[in-house]
Formats: C-alpha cells, sequence, structure tokens
C-alpha cells in the first residue's frame, strides 16, 4: 500500500508507530491503516471491530482482525501485550471511553487516539448563527443518523488526560489540507493524540 496515497490520519500514525511493533486496532474498520503498517513497517497487528463487512474486508486482505465489541474491554489480553494500541475515529462512538482508554493503556505501553475536534470553527458557527447541528468534513453526518454518542474537543481531552494522570506525549492536529498547529482547539479539524501511564 502506498503511504503517498494514504489519507492524512493514516500518514501521521504511521510515522508514529516505532517499525515491527504489535499493535492493536480497536474499531479497525476496513484495515486501510493495519494493512499500510503491516506492509511498510513490518508491523505485527491485529485489530477488533464490529461491522461484519469491515471484517470481511479485512480478511480480503490478509488481515487478522477479530469480531468484537471494545466496549466490552480488553479482558483477553495480558499486560503490555501491545506497543501500541490505535483508537482512531471511533471513540466517539464507543460508550464506555475512559474505561476503554484505561484498558488500552493497561494492554499497550502507548495509546494513539484519534478524533473529530467538535469545537472546529464551522461546527461554532453552525451552532451560534444557524442554531442546527453542526456538519463538517470530519463530522459528516445529521443529527439523526450520527454513530457518534460524544462529541468532544482538543481542550476537553487535553483536560480528561489531565485529571487522569495520564501523558500526552505527542499531538498532532489536523485542518482541510495539512497540521493546524495554530489555535488547535479552534482551526483543527481533527487531532490524534499519543498517550501513556509510563512514568518518565
Amino acid at each position: 500500500m502506498d503511504l503517498a496515497k494514504a489519507q492524512l490520519d493514516h500518514q501521521i500514525i504511521y510515522n508514529i508507530v516505532d517499525p515491527g511493533a504489535r499493535i492493536l486496532d480497536l474499531g479497525c474498520g476496513s484495515g486501510e491503516l493495519l494493512q499500510l503498517l503491516a506492509e511498510n513497517k513490518d508491523c505485527k497487528v491485529q485489530g477488533i471491530e464490529l461491522d461484519e463487512q469491515a471484517i470481511y474486508q479485512c480478511v480480503e486482505k490478509g488481515l487478522s482482525v477479530f469480531h468484537g465489541d471494545i466496549d466490552s474491554g480488553l479482558s483477553e489480553y495480558p499486560d503490555k501485550s501491545f506497543d501500541y494500541v490505535i483508537l482512531n475515529q471511533s471513540m466517539q462512538q464507543v460508550k464506555r471511553v475512559d474505561y476503554v482508554i484505561t484498558e488500552s493503556l493497561r494492554v499497550a505501553d502507548k495509546a494513539i487516539i484519534g478524533f473529530p475536534n467538535f469545537t472546529y470553527w464551522s461546527s461554532r458557527f453552525m451552532l451560534f448563527f444557524r442554531g442546527k447541528a453542526p456538519i463538517t468534513e470530519s463530522l459528516p453526518y445529521h443529527w439523526y443518523d450520527t454513530p457518534n454518542i460524544h462529541f468532544l474537543s482538543v481542550a476537553d481531552f487535553r483536560h480528561y488526560c489531565r485529571v487522569k494522570g495520564i501523558r500526552i506525549l505527542k499531538a498532532y492536529f489536523l485542518g482541510k489540507k495539512g497540521l493546524a498547529n495554530f489555535w488547535p482547539n479552534l482551526f483543527a479539524l481533527n487531532a490524534i493524540f499519543v498517550i501513556s501511564h509510563d512514568k518518565l
């Protein structure tokens, strides 16, 4: 799989992950990111996905993916089974977010968390001036058909990590065409955080 053709968040995660790393992707979808990491970085990859059609697509790519609901936890995995747990663009759909993040940091040294930033400027504009639930590139659903049950911002996630004693190792903020490092809580469509419980 060609890295240059991958979507921006996948390129960033690819660059974060060490070659040969053990990866668990929660809500891996049809497996494009796992395939990229397995083929180009020789990572040992595994996914968990609820959608059966997406699992079939993963299997066609030769990926190891289990059918499961990540809200039920990762009890079958011992501590530090992986180098990274990836939760990209699926955290906002998880019911038990705190539990899933805690479990992710139990079974892996680091977690890579990616999510749409609900306080992107156009979302604020739609809410304030139009009085309607926002629809953006990173939140493309109507209020009545969205799979999202949590709407959080860059500031929300930073506050969560501070309260829970979680270290933020790196943070990346994505705009429409590249990184958005200026006032990311306002100008980032998506955010990617690398987090850990381990001490320096």
